[in-house]
């Protein structure tokens, strides 16, 4: 408890509260038509293909419009450009209550819901910033864990989608952003780690090995999570022959578990090192990959697997996100925007192998084989790097540095420093 109230005092947790919030709300209505896939995909009686396609646009449209809003926040705020987000999102939420009604349209409002997938670096950089660097990795792990939004959707569209219709979806999500904006509005305070550089230097990070380096593994962290968690429904409704409602309820026990373990994988990797963690949540996604592919005729012992391979996901994009502002100190917005969106674009990759593997194959198994080598791919190069960046500007296993004087361990000193 004591430890806990360090962490409360270190920083200014209303920020960090509307930060989770605000990226809670924006996550939900990111992956809004991957969890109502199954009813999409029913009216107009798409391919495996077709279905892989549409649940990947978003995603997709997502990862390309969060490094431009991450170099926004850089310009006029992270409290400023979030509230011109969600603005933007309620506008598109109106166009696809009122404007949907084909496979074309379907596709047009992915784009527009990829506005919310912008999120993601604002919101971490946000809730972070008010923090030092010991506390890093758990702060920022509780405003990633709004990432959690997948639950709202999967359990609310739905049944919501059943009773209204899947269109009147959006207009009710529309009302719900309300209440991240007021929060936002009344709670949030601009953190003091906020630098004028030239737009060169906000971009530096892009032509730096540790950049691509950060962004490849999260395709598997982050990519892995978003791209399987809008499938699933998809997966359960085809492979099970669930109910739709069912088949949100149970991709739900498996982002729920990844959700709340990414709070645990950042202040695990503050004491053990955010290398550490990565090396064992590599393994432990290639392993429960494989093991869900294989499992394919067994749902109680699928549902167990994905619960792992979440948990895994989510252990990973805490860690990962742990080292990202130890390298980066000041610029982590757009730093964390880059890695995001090359991360998210992974996420794209794995509905469409998933279809293309079912229609091309008739199984779903070598979607899951594909996307396990590639993990262990991952850990390899991350096994090569660590060894430069535990010479430069990390501790061994990838913990941070410890202060060298007390200023240090201010927020606003650290960040002049």
């Amino acid at each position: 408890m004591s430890a806990f109230q360090n962490f409360k005092r270190a920083g200014h947790w209303p920020t960090l509260l509307a930060a989770f919030l605000y990226f809670d709300f924006c996550f939900a209505i990111w992956v809004l038509n991957g969890a109502m896939a199954p009813f999409i995909s029913e009216t107009f009686s798409l391919t495996p293909a077709q279905k892989g396609f549409m649940i990947s646009v978003p995603i997709l449209a997502g990862a390309l419009m969060r490094f431009p809003l991450g170099v926004l926040a850089q310009y006029i705020g992270r409290k400023n450009a979030a509230m011109v987000e969600m603005s933007l999102i309620i506008a598109a939420l109106g166009f696809g209550f009122f404007f949907v009604d084909s496979y074309d349209s379907v596709l047009a409002m992915g784009v527009l819901l990829g506005i919310a997938g912008a999120s993601f670096g604002v919101a971490l950089s946000l809730g972070s910033g008010w923090y030092p660097p010991k506390y890093k990795g758990l702060a920022m792990g509780i405003a990633g864990a709004g990432n959690s939004g997948t639950v709202l959707a999967v359990l609310f569209a739905p049944p919501l989608a059943a009773k209204f219709g899947w269109q009147a979806v959006y207009g009710l999500a529309a009302l719900t952003m309300l209440l991240p904006m007021a929060v936002m509005w009344v709670a949030a305070k601009e953190p003091p780690d906020r630098e004028h550089q030239s737009l060169r230097e906000h971009v530096s990070c892009l032509f730096e090995k540790d950049g691509w380096v950060f962004s490849l593994i999260y395709i598997v962290s982050f990519g892995g999570f978003i791209g399987l968690a809008s499938f699933l429904p998809t997966y359960y409704y085809d492979q099970f022959k669930v109910t739709k409602i069912e088949a949100g309820q149970l991709t739900m026990l498996a982002t729920l578990m990844g959700s709340a373990v990414r709070i645990a994988g950042g202040a695990l990797s503050d004491r053990i090192g955010g290398v550490n963690t990565l090396t064992g949540v590599l393994v432990l996604v290639a392993g429960s990959l494989l093991a869900c592919g294989l499992a394919g005729e067994s749902l109680v012992l699928t549902t167990l697997l994905f619960m792992l391979c979440f948990a895994a996901f989510g252990a990973g994009n805490g860690a990962l996100f742990q080292l990202v502002p130890l390298r980066w100190p000041v610029t982590t917005a757009v730093a964390g925007s880059m890695i995001g969106e090359i991360g998210a674009l992974g996420g794209g990759f794995l509905p469409n192998a998933m279809g293309q593997s079912l229609q091309h194959t008739g199984t779903y198994l070598w979607g899951f084989v594909i996307f396990a080598v590639l993990s262990l791919v991952m850990l390899v190069m991350l096994r090569v790097v660590q060894i430069r960046w535990t010479r430069t500007w990390a501790e061994k296993g990838g913990r941070a540095r410890a202060a060298k004087t007390p200023e240090d361990q201010d927020p606003v000193s650290y960040q002049r420093a």
